[in-house]
């Protein structure tokens, strides 16, 4: 059987989803026991009362204590049954009981198949049971107290299910909130671990969730060991070759000018190679996390882009407020984005909207794109997609939108290329969770 249709109203939570898991056995338990105790023990206890009350009105019926006689009169007052005339116009034609007196429902059915001659039953209240007939000298009415029929306070085991239920419901919850809290912690911190935050955790909690917490405590040690040891590698490789590429330099500028122009431009593009291996080394680990104005950090950027005589502008900015994020890998990403826009296109528009949610950077060109079969591979690392983008200003070594997407992700965000729809080239947008 199919219960995909439940999976909308189910609780998205774990904790949620373990407290409904609790607490629905309790609620179909505590209606079973309800249901079953009604059935089974009100209704027989009322019906076994009222029988019993049946044969003593019977007995005074039949010893004269309608016509006034002094030995049905006698039982009558035994019995504490009152017997009294009454009027026509006094005389119910239906039976009365008040809609929530599920025993008087009893009371009225094994009346009514007991004495055949009651004309009507009321039962008005708890405190009293009517019963009408017609005699030959006229109308009757007997009456008798309605705890002699009907159990007393039959509302009290529903106020101590009640009660208890809920009692048993708070204990649970309190229970299961400490049980689920370690859970909740280790969440927080794989989350901000993911954000490229560290945030101090300790296993605590059950042994199963202890044994998780330590896993994640090694992952993120290990983790954390394998991106020192790339960044201080290339680090050192980057410190080595800076070494004769400054010897290269002095050799080269000792030369005739003319001779040496396609040397020095080699090495010029041997020290922008290893500046972008080196960026992406470091990846997004540069700088803390810190609460980040990031409307007037994209202002910033173009503010220096323009100054550089850079054909970028910002034309549209929504939203307010601040962002944790790590402003010098933020700034690198976005700087990458523009320079690529600028590289294959003539002009970067870059868009930033905030919301309650989410933060996105869009960056936009007009360039020839790239095509959609072939966005995924340009987040490659040193992918080179030649016949997509124009190589003719200068192309780099494939690493300008891995760097970028590897600083969405430590955001825990991710960056997202389509077509632009304004300038008809590509549209590149990093969008972090807030």
């Amino acid at each position: 059987m199919n219960f995909r249709w439940l999976k909308p109203y189910m609780p998205r939570s774990l904790y949620g989803r373990a407290f409904l898991i609790l607490l629905m056995p309790v609620i179909s338990l505590l209606l079973v026991i309800t249901i079953v105790f009604i059935q089974r023990h009100f209704e027989g206890v009322t019906r076994q009362m009222t029988q019993a009350v049946s044969r003593e009105v019977k007995l005074v019926l039949d010893h004269g204590a309608v016509s006034g006689d002094s030995e049905g009169v006698a039982m009558a007052a035994v019995l504490q049954i009152a017997v009294g005339p009454i009027s026509q116009a006094e005389m119910p034609q239906d039976d009365y009981r008040r809609w929530y007196d599920f025993t008087g429902a009893v009371v009225i059915r094994e009346f009514t198949k007991l004495l055949p001659r009651v004309q009507s039953i009321s039962l008005p209240d708890d405190k009293v049971v009517r019963l009408f007939f017609t005699t030959p000298e006229g109308p009757l009415e007997l009456s008798f107290d309605r705890r002699r029929v009907s159990a007393s306070n039959p509302h009290q085991l529903l106020v101590y299910m009640a009660v208890f239920g809920v009692l048993m419901t708070i204990i649970a919850y309190l229970y299961l909130r400490n049980q689920l809290r370690p859970i909740t912690r280790l969440a927080r911190a794989a989350e901000a671990f993911g954000r490229g935050r560290n945030v101090v955790y300790r296993p605590a909690g059950a042994i199963e969730v202890r044994a998780a917490g330590s896993a994640f405590l090694d992952m993120r040690a290990r983790i954390e060991r394998q991106i020192e040891q790339r960044t201080l590698m290339l680090s050192g490789v980057s410190h080595d070759l800076r070494t004769p590429l400054t010897r290269l330099k002095l050799g080269l500028s000792m030369l005739e000018e003319e001779e040496v122009d396609l040397l020095k431009r080699d090495v010029a593009d041997m020290e922008r190679l290893l500046d972008e291996f080196l960026a992406f080394a470091r990846g997004a680990q540069e700088g803390e996390a810190s609460p980040v104005d990031p409307i007037a950090l994209i202002e910033k950027i173009v503010a220096d882009c323009q100054r550089a005589q850079i054909n970028a502008n910002l034309v549209q900015a929504t939203g307010s407020g601040e962002v944790v994020l790590r402003e010098d890998s933020i700034r690198r990403a976005v700087e990458n984005l523009i320079n690529n826009a600028v590289r294959h296109g003539t002009v970067a528009e870059i868009s930033i909207m905030l919301t309650d949610r989410t933060l996105r950077i869009r960056v936009e060109d007009d360039g020839p794109g790239i095509p959609e079969e072939q966005r995924e591979e340009a987040l490659k690392p040193f992918a080179r997609l030649d016949p997509a983008r124009n190589q003719d200003k200068g192309g780099g070594v494939g690493l300008g939108l891995a760097i970028t997407a590897d600083i969405a992700r430590a955001h825990g965000g991710m960056l997202r290329l389509g077509e632009s729809e304004n300038l008809g080239g590509l549209r590149a947008d990093i969008v972090i969770g807030r």
